[in-house]
């Protein structure tokens, strides 16, 4: 597999993933062409020092998953960095594979590369597999998080 910075040209791809479950159909608009407000965020993206929007490939160079690591500079823990991972997905005929097991390898390498003192995720409590997932790779449920919708 191989870890690569997504370009514009992999947009649709990542947004296909990201739309193809049972929670992101509900949200996403993938459809050909693809809304303009997916490019105007994948510009905003890759404009940003602390984002990294990665795409990982098979042996054929296909897209088989996507996922986004923020990196968040803050005042507390002595002006730490917080790694954010989000929009983790895998092709849905990639699954089970142990690919997922990979990406979070890479991406915790990632996050101790960029000197960040933790690695964050948040995950929908409607997917107990993921969060079964997320804690046998140490993942732990430390904070109760709360998020405020806008419409």
């Amino acid at each position: 597999m191989k870890f690569r910075k997504a370009t514009k040209n992999d947009v649709s791809k990542i947004v296909e993933m990201i739309a193809d479950d049972e929670l992101g159909k509900t949200r996403e608009n993938f459809q050909t062409p693809l809304p303009t407000q997916y490019h105007n965020a994948f510009e905003n993206i890759n404009a940003d020092q602390n984002q990294e929007l990665i795409v990982i490939e098979n042996e054929n160079s296909e897209i088989i998953g996507t996922l986004q690591l923020s990196f968040i500079q803050y005042l507390t823990y002595r002006g730490g960095i917080r790694a954010q991972i989000e929009a983790v997905r895998i092709r849905k005929d990639q699954r089970g594979l142990g690919i997922g097991k990979t990406m979070f390898e890479w991406a915790i390498n990632r996050a101790k590369e960029r000197n960040a003192h933790l690695l964050q995720l948040t995950t929908d409590k409607k997917r107990p597999k993921a969060i079964k997932f997320y804690e046998d790779l140490g993942f732990k449920a430390t904070h109760e998080g709360m998020k405020m919708h806008f419409e």
